[in-house]
Order: C-alpha cells, then sequence, then structure tokens
C-alpha cells in the first residue's frame, strides 16, 4: 500500500515538472509544425538582412513584408561585422541586431535568428572576420579546437545579447528559431569523421545555450536531436527531415539568384515560385522561408565571392531600392492568404494524395473538425488539363497548383496572376561637376617595405584594402636587340586573382582580371622597357574574399608567381625571387580623399577623362521628393565610390554581362541560368544611394576610378514606377469574395502606381480576349468598346483604383459565350 502510494506521487511530481517544462518551452514542434503557444503554424518567412539595407529603411521594408502575408522575418547575423578586431564588438548603424529585431517585434512579427556563424550569403568571407584566419592553428568548419572555442565564444555572446534584451519568444520576444552552421552537409563528407564531430558539436553546442526555442541547421541530413534539419534550395517538395517527429521546413526557398560582375542578371517568375512553394505545402511542408525577400545592397566592400556585384537585389519580392516588385509580391501575397485560409486543415493532419491523370495529382487535408482543404497539381511543363475532383471539373494550366481552401473552391492558382505587373524607370535627375586628382602609380610611402619574394595579398593587408601594390626594378643592359628592333620582351605575371593592373615605368601597359567561374589570372604582354633600370609595379585587386567552399581560410589572392620577362639575350628571366617593394592600399584611401577634410590634402583639377588610378569628386544638393535614388555608372570601368563619406561599394559597369538571355518562359523547372537579363550590358549599372546618407545640400561624392572612364557619364537618377498592367479573368474567383460569402462578387483589376505618382493615362484597355503582355497588348477578336471609358473614368488621377471586372461595366456582352478577360495598362507620373 505505502509502496503504490510512493509511485502516485513520483507520477504527479513527474507530470507537474512536465507541465512546468511545456509552460516554459513557448515554442516547439511536431512532425506537422512549429508548436507556437501550443498552437500549430503554417509560418510563411522573408529573409531581410540588416546591414543590406539603412535603418532608416528597415521599418517600410517590415511592413511591406507583413503586408505581403509574412509571419516570420529571417537573418543572418553577420560576425565580420559584429567582431571586425578580436573581442572589439560593434552593433550600431546598419549592425543594430537589436534595433532590426525590436522593429520586427513592433510590427508583430515573429523572427528567426540564423547566427551561423558562418553565413555564405554572397557576403565576404563568408560572414567571418578575416583576423579569424590568423589565429594560430586554426581550420575553418571542422573538429577544430581554436575554431570551435572561437564559434563557441561568438554564438554565445550574440544568444547572450538577446536573452538580455528579452528577444527570445519564451520572453515575450519574437524569436521563435535559432540557425548553427549553414548548408555544412554538402562539405562534410570531405573531411570524414572530423567533419562528422564537428557537426555533432556545433548542434549540441547551441542546443546547450537554453534559448528556449528549437534550432534548426540546413542542409544538415544528420543534425543530431533536438536540432531540426531544413531543405534549401529552387525546390524542396521531395525534402523529408530526419526523423519522423520533426517538421518539414525550407530555410531558403530561391527567389532568385545573385549577380556576378561580368554575369547575366538572373530572375525567376512569380508563376514558378508560387508553384514550389504551393507544391512545397501541399506535400506536407509547414515553414517556407522566401531567400531573398528584401535583398538589398552589399554596401561598402562587403560583397564576397568574389566578383558578386554591389547589388543584391535577388529578383526578391520587395526590390534592392525597398520597392515591391510586382507582379511578384502581389503573386505571393495571394498565395500566402489561400494557404492561411487552408491552415485548420493543413495542421490537423497528414494528406492523403489522389492521382487525377498523368502528371497531375491531389492533395486532401481534413481536421476532425470538419475542415477541408485540397491542392490540385498539374506537373507537366507543357499542357494544360482538366481534371475532375469531388464531382467538379477544374482546369489547370501546365505547371500549377491551385488552392481549394474548403475542398471545393479553386481560390488560386500559381500560374494565373491576378496581381499587376510593374514597369520600373531610372529617371535621370542630373549630372556632376567633377573634379579631379590622379595619383601616381605606387608612389610610395613611408608604409612601404621590402621583402624576399612575393607575398600572398591577405597575409599583407588582411582585407583593409582591395589594393597591394606589388614593385620591383629591372635592369636592361645597352646592347639588348629589342632596343633596336622596337620587338619589346614579353612579362608574365601569374595571379591567384582577382584583377591587377601593370605599370611599366609609370605608364599602364595592361589590365587582366578573372571572373566567378574562374579567379585564377595570367597577365601577358609587351613591355617597353629602357636601357638601364625599368620601375614595374602591379596593382593586386581583390573583389570580394570567397565566401563557399571548402576550407576557403586557405585560398590565396594575389600575384603569387611565377612573374617572368622573356624575349632578352638571357632569355627568359624569372623575376618573382627578387627583392619586391610592397603597399598596402592606395595613395587616396591613406590620405582618405573620400572626406571633406582628407580631399582638401591634395589639389584638384577640372575633371580628366579616360585617366587611371582617378579620384572624382563633386557637391551636390539632395533631390527633390521621396523616390529611391542610385547613380548611373554606366560610362565608367571599374572602381569604388561614397556619398558623404559612406561607401555604396563597388562598380564595374565595364565588365559586360555574359550569358544566354531571351524570352522566358515560367513552365518547367527553374535554374539559375533560365530567364536572364542584361546579356551584352553592364551586370549592373545603377548603383543604390540611400536616401538617408544625404542632406538638403551640400553632400560629397567622391569616385575612385582604376581603369579610366568617362566621368562626364555620371548621374544621379531616381527609381520610379514608369506604367502598371493587369490581367484579370472575368469568372475567376476570388479570395475576397470566398472570405466574405459573396459567391457572385466580380473579380475586380487592382492598379497602382508608386509613392507620391498618380495614374495619369491608360494606354491600352480591352475587355474580351486581349493578346500579348505587359508592354505589347493587342486587342483580341473580341474586345468591348468601352473599355477605356471604364479605366479612365476610374483611374485617371487616383494613386490606386479598383475597377470590376463585369460584363455590364464595359458596355454589355459583345461575344456571348466567350470567357473574357480584362487587360489594361496605365502610365504613372
Amino acid at each position: 500500500m505505502e509502496a503504490s502510494k510512493l509511485a502516485m506521487v513520483v507520477v504527479a511530481l513527474l507530470l507537474l515538472l512536465l507541465s512546468s517544462e511545456l509552460a516554459t518551452a513557448s515554442v516547439s514542434y511536431d512532425h506537422k509544425a512549429v508548436i507556437i503557444n501550443g498552437q500549430r503554424r503554417i509560418l510563411i518567412s522573408g529573409s531581410i538582412h540588416y546591414p543590406r539595407s539603412t535603418p532608416e529603411m528597415w521599418p517600410g521594408l517590415i511592413q511591406k513584408a507583413k503586408d505581403g502575408g509574412l509571419d516570420v522575418i529571417q537573418t543572418y547575423v553577420f560576425w565580420n561585422g559584429h567582431e571586425p578586431s578580436p573581442g572589439q564588438y560593434y552593433f550600431e548603424g546598419r549592425y543594430d541586431l537589436v534595433r532590426f529585431v525590436k522593429l520586427v517585434k513592433a510590427a508583430g512579427l515573429y523572427l528567426h535568428l540564423r547566427i551561423g556563424p558562418y553565413a555564405c550569403a554572397e557576403w565576404n568571407f563568408g560572414g567571418f572576420p578575416v583576423w579569424l584566419k590568423f589565429v594560430p592553428g586554426i581550420s575553418f568548419r571542422t573538429d577544430n579546437g581554436p575554431f570551435k572555442a572561437a564559434m563557441a565564444k561568438f554564438t554565445t555572446r550574440i544568444v547572450s545579447m538577446m536573452k538580455a534584451e528579452g528577444l527570445y519568444e519564451s520572453q515575450g520576444g519574437p524569436i521563435i528559431l535559432s540557425q548553427i552552421e549553414n548548408e555544412y552537409g554538402p562539405l562534410e563528407y570531405y573531411d570524414g569523421q572530423a567533419g562528422k564531430d564537428y557537426a555533432y558539436w556545433a548542434g549540441k553546442m547551441a542546443v546547450g545555450l537554453n534559448t528556449g526555442v528549437p534550432w534548426v541547421m540546413c542542409k544538415q541530413d544528420d543534425a543530431p536531436d533536438p536540432v531540426i534539419n531544413t531543405c534549401n534550395g529552387f525546390y524542396c517538395d521531395y525534402f523529408t527531415p530526419n526523423k519522423p517527429y520533426k517538421p518539414k521546413m525550407w530555410t531558403e526557398a530561391w527567389t532568385g539568384w545573385f549577380t556576378g560582375f561580368g554575369g547575366a542578371v538572373p530572375h525567376r517568375p512569380a508563376e514558378d515560385m508560387a508553384f514550389g512553394v504551393a507544391r512545397f505545402i501541399m506535400k506536407g511542408g509547414s515553414f517556407v522561408n522566401y531567400y531573398m525577400y528584401h535583398g538589398g545592397t552589399n554596401f561598402g566592400r562587403t560583397a564576397g565571392g568574389p566578383f558578386i556585384a554591389t547589388s543584391y537585389d535577388y529578383d526578391a519580392p520587395i526590390d534592392e531600392y525597398g520597392l515591391v516588385r510586382e507582379p511578384k509580391w502581389g503573386h505571393l501575397r495571394d498565395l500566402h492568404k489561400a494557404i492561411k485560409l487552408s491552415e485548420p486543415a493543413l495542421v490537423s493532419g497528414d494528406p492523403t494524395f489522389i492521382s487525377l491523370g498523368h502528371s497531375q495529382q491531389g492533395a486532401v487535408y481534413k481536421s476532425s473538425k470538419g475542415a477541408c482543404a485540397a491542392f490540385l497539381a498539374n506537373f507537366d511543363a507543357s499542357s494544360a488539363a482538366t481534371v475532375t475532383f469531388n464531382r467538379q471539373r477544374y482546369n489547370l494550366p501546365a505547371w500549377s497548383v491551385s488552392i481549394l481552401p474548403d475542398c471545393k473552391t479553386a481560390v488560386y492558382n500559381t500560374a494565373r496572376v491576378r496581381a499587376q505587373t510593374s514597369q520600373k524607370k531610372m529617371q535621370e535627375i542630373g549630372g556632376f561637376a567633377l573634379q579631379s586628382y590622379t595619383e601616381e602609380p605606387n608612389s610610395l610611402t613611408d608604409k612601404s617595405y621590402t621583402k624576399d619574394g612575393l607575398l600572398e595579398q591577405i597575409s599583407q593587408t588582411w582585407d583593409q584594402s582591395d589594393y597591394l601594390w606589388y614593385t620591383t626594378y629591372v635592369n636592361i643592359d645597352q646592347d639588348e636587340k629589342f632596343l633596336k628592333t622596337g620587338q619589346y620582351p614579353v612579362l608574365t605575371v601569374m595571379s591567384a586573382g582577382d584583377s591587377l593592373h601593370v605599370f611599366i615605368n609609370g605608364q599602364l601597359a595592361g589590365t587582366s582580371y578573372g571572373g566567378v567561374d574562374s579567379r585564377k589570372i595570367t597577365y601577358y604582354g609587351n613591355v617597353k622597357l629602357r636601357a638601364g633600370s625599368n620601375k614595374i609595379s602591379i596593382l593586386s585587386v581583390a573583389v570580394g574574399l570567397p565566401n563557399i567552399g571548402r576550407h576557403f581560410e586557405k585560398w590565396n589572392t594575389g600575384v603569387l608567381g611565377p612573374v617572368t620577362l622573356g624575349g632578352l639575350i638571357e632569355g627568359k628571366r624569372d623575376l618573382s625571387r627578387q627583392k619586391w617593394i610592397y603597399q598596402v592600399g592606395l595613395q587616396g584611401e591613406a590620405l582618405s580623399l573620400h572626406t571633406v577634410s582628407g580631399s582638401s590634402s591634395v589639389e584638384w583639377g577640372s575633371a580628366s577623362h579616360k585617366q587611371p588610378l582617378t579620384w572624382y569628386k563633386a557637391f551636390f544638393n539632395a533631390p527633390a521628393g521621396n523616390e529611391p535614388l542610385a547613380l548611373d555608372m554606366g560610362s565608367m570601368g571599374k572602381g569604388q565610390a561614397w556619398v558623404n563619406g559612406e561607401s555604396i561599394g563597388r562598380y564595374w559597369p565595364a565588365y559586360k554581362a555574359y550569358g544566354s538571355c531571351g524570352a522566358c518562359d515560367y513552365r518547367g523547372r527553374y535554374n539559375e541560368k533560365k530567364c536572364q537579363t542584361n546579356c551584352g550590358e553592364p551586370s549592373q549599372r545603377w548603383y543604390h544611394v540611400p536616401r538617408s546618407w544625404l542632406k538638403p545640400t551640400g553632400n560629397f561624392l567622391v569616385v575612385f576610378e582604376e581603369w579610366g572612364g568617362d566621368p562626364t557619364g555620371i548621374a544621379m537618377v531616381r527609381r520610379t514606377v514608369g506604367s502598371v498592367c493587369a490581367r484579370v479573368d472575368e469568372l475567376q474567383p476570388t479570395l475576397a469574395s470566398w472570405q466574405t460569402e459573396e459567391e457572385d462578387a466580380a473579380p475586380e483589376v487592382h492598379l497602382s502606381c508608386g509613392p507620391g505618382q498618380n495614374i495619369a493615362n491608360i494606354t491600352f484597355a480591352s475587355f474580351g480576349t486581349p493578346q500579348g503582355v505587359c508592354g505589347s497588348f493587342s486587342e483580341g477578336s473580341c474586345h468591348a468598346p468601352k473599355s477605356y471609358d471604364a479605366l479612365r473614368n476610374n483611374c485617371v488621377g487616383q494613386q490606386s483604383c479598383k475597377v470590376a471586372v463585369a460584363t455590364p461595366v464595359f458596355g454589355g456582352d459583345q461575344c456571348p459565350g466567350t470567357t473574357k478577360q480584362l487587360a489594361v495598362e496605365a502610365v504613372c507620373e
């Protein structure tokens, strides 16, 4: 009897402890979903990286994300921005992480904090501080004591900071998830047992920090319990977590791809993006994060790669400048609404899959309380299909998914875009009254030093500058034959990357550079030498440190040789082992010419054209209005630019984009080589200038030009909406009508110009069977004569408008029995 009483007491205590733990664990998970305060959630998330925009932009970006139907904001934590020197931390300006997290909370959204601290992210050195490379005995991302100690120290500091500010959900904050490491799984194989041990250690170290929220590891099939392994990619419907009690999560649904200097600009159609997400939810997914939702800008020298462009637009739903990208933003917003309408059924059980045809499939979700939701998919990449489901017929365009929140009404189809299309334009405001200063090639200072042989670049610069001068002297005997024949010797310079300029006796002899696909470069050219001593100066230029790859801390940059001079009487002379003079950075950098005070230390003259190693400066007033601004650098070669001392980044419009550009069809599997633009044009022409960096008057622009571009072409431009288009079917069910149960409500066309703009004119309107696409619409065989009247009367002069897509609005039925559409294009001014 006493034993049974004791057993009952023990059970009661265990239940009490369990209930106490559940009370504090406000975020947990099961196989269906992340659970917040006891409720399973289908969560829609989007990546916004705080350093890639300004604090002044953050509230607007977060609000646009919320308006787009997001529940969660996801961001990396950027170690090299926060700890630029060992033990010296920085959390201000664009790196004010706490402020960013609190703004997310204020907007009523959750946050997923990807501490990493390896980020990749096309960010310089993958987010690692460069000093980490020089810690004795270190080896990145493996079972290495010095690395694990540094990683644990930084991760602990970030977690402690979040706890101190009360920012975890268990404390009433917005953080519901954290991530440790990043896409390590593909590299783990190469490190064998050391890789496996490191991955296990990383997961356990993170869990031991007791954040009160789940941790995830993306692309990590062996993530140790309770860490959730997740998927990254263009599609993740195939993905299954490593344990049946973990939810199916997609931490990076790639909305596009990054742009590299010399590469074409990738775009992912809105229809395919929506198809990928709908397919993932259809297959049991419960968390989707768009990478990126706002890509932003690689300000300063933060771009990695190397050769990653300054723009990190990523074809995201919110563009680099903070404007919504239509139709992608609106089409995904509507997708999120349809998913949320289906949520009660989605979180209640597993799907039942039904074959609807050779390439057609249905998935049905039901709850015990009677909720029912269905997804009808057509995986055929070329042909539409009509399927029968629940005794009703549904037309499914090729490569599409329809969502039926009640298992009856198809309120959304991924291939039918109801959102408007906005065509942005860059409107020139004006040029600049520039002055110039050309610095002498490798004008040696007291900071130069001499060493035997060639040295690796980053070991000398510690990435404090893109530039390292290598200088040596060559004596030429007066009997050399080339002095009489003019057949000059050949200088060969082999470099580990990324770009270099060769100067002979102070004159530019040539330039060589690599690209995203090949960093290593070889300069090969005749050099005009004279009898006696000749000065050979090589300016080696880094274009961002590597951010991905196995043990990239061991990758080299700079002139590693051999450096040879051929065509002499003696044959080929190897210059690699002789004495070289080194100087880190440019004279203009040492003088801080990018600042007003520093610029006063040299004399500036009238703007010279097409001179290498030239600095330009100008003062200007801030343009009126609030539209986003950019510099048009299309006439320049390669270099860097600053506004009021703030670096807008590297520019390189002379590196023309290569690739395959042409027609874009959303149907079929997407990859980053599909749907490209800018072939034969600069990979990036415009460079974002945040308005918060400007004063009303007296703004200071500085440009450093390496190659010798034409500065007269530099101009300030504003980014505005040029025109908007929409195309809506008359009989398509609407989300609004389903929610309000107004089954007879007509669909509506919505048009909206940018901030401060109004609809100035309707350039095309046709209710009937219009043909073509935005920018090239034409009337079909069926056209209502009053199509223009309805749009002009309701929209012209308005910032936004909506018009019902119904026969009476356009003067009656001109072609009975024909299913009609409305297509419209409007000009914004």
